[in-house]
């Protein structure tokens, strides 16, 4: 009997982050309690600086005319307090557990081979891998993004129960590869791991302490303003006042471990299709067979086991979650 793929097809999320909480507090104080990171407006009157036409840009008078423009802005801004040097950002992540049971699925031949190849995949290699580089992407901070990228160290600490887990300066890991081993890493990879496998009921409490220096700016998740006609050029998110980051920028900065598509110089986000938006590129094109969808097709329909670094991107791109089924396909 040929086995077709589904055409309702679904998986729920199995990492699932919260909002990240935007907090500070002067680190030669630290006795005094942390205070929320509050949203402020501003006006501003920025110059010309985008790209001119040719007509304008080469012609002196012109182009002074052009500047003159005033480029008037109001926008929202987030930063420390002026005696406050310390980002400290708080979120959770409860880990939940993964058999390759799809939420949905209308085809129960093509469900009960699903789960015979998915288990098949847990029996051989367990999530060690998988959940190693979620680890490393937890302790690297790389989920912070620039408020990472702009500050003098950050310091992680990890909560699961009662036990807690510091990684003293997360910059020392290079976001850039996994090829990283220590005593520190390896329980929180098992906490990850033993929430994937069901043997025990797993929520990270993490929050990242990062020195970026009194007053400076700092960077929660910007909304996207489907209002075109809104005042403001730039809307920054808060909860109840206080500034945050969107669970799901923290959802693909900590399933940033796709190291194994064509020609990988760096980690990417596992999307099916190796999506990066920021540089508008798809990194597993359908035409080499790389992509998410040739490869799960091949592999449950076909019986085609890729290799074992496809393997565990396919079980990544499920544990992410998503509609997979071949209902909306040409």
């Amino acid at each position: 009997m040929t086995l077709k793929t589904a055409s309702v097809l679904a998986f729920e999320k199995n990492l699932d982050c919260s909002d990240g909480f935007f907090w500070q507090y002067d680190s030669a104080k630290q006795d005094q309690p942390a205070t929320p990171v509050g949203i402020s407006e501003k006006s501003v009157r920025g110059t010309i600086s985008n790209r001119l036409k040719n007509a304008i840009a080469n012609d002196p008078l012109k182009l002074d005319a052009e500047i003159q423009k005033p480029n008037l802005q109001t926008i929202d801004n987030a930063a420390l307090d002026e005696d406050k040097d310390t980002l400290l950002v708080k979120w959770s992540c409860k880990v939940l557990p993964f058999s390759g049971q799809p939420c949905a699925c209308n085809n129960q031949d093509y469900q009960t081979a699903l789960m015979e190849q998915v288990q098949s995949y847990i029996d051989e290699h367990g999530f060690a891998e998988l959940a190693k580089r979620y680890a490393i992407n937890i302790a690297n901070a790389r989920w912070m993004w620039r408020n990472r990228v702009g500050a003098e160290h950050v310091e992680v600490r990890v909560r699961c129960g009662k036990e807690e887990l510091i990684f003293k300066d997360g910059k020392q890991y290079n976001i850039q590869h996994f090829d990283h081993s220590d005593t520190q890493l390896t329980p929180l990879a098992q906490w990850i791991a033993d929430g994937l496998a069901d043997k025990q009921f797993t929520i990270l409490y993490i929050e990242a302490h990062a020195k970026v220096g009194y007053g400076q700016q700092v960077f929660p998740s910007q909304e996207l303003v489907l209002d075109t006609g809104n005042r403001k050029s730039k809307v920054l998110y808060q909860i109840d006042g206080k500034a945050g980051m969107h669970a799901q920028k923290i959802g693909n900065a900590l399933r940033t471990i796709d190291t194994w598509y064509p020609d990988a110089e760096y980690p990417i986000a596992v999307e099916p299709y190796g999506a990066v938006t920021s540089m508008g590129q798809a990194f597993r094109q359908p035409k080499a067979k790389q992509d998410f969808y040739s490869l799960f097709d091949k592999w449950i329909t076909k019986g085609e086991k890729p290799g074992v670094e496809q393997q565990h991107y396919v079980i990544a791109v499920l544990i992410r979650g998503g509609v997979f089924g071949e209902s909306g396909k040409e």
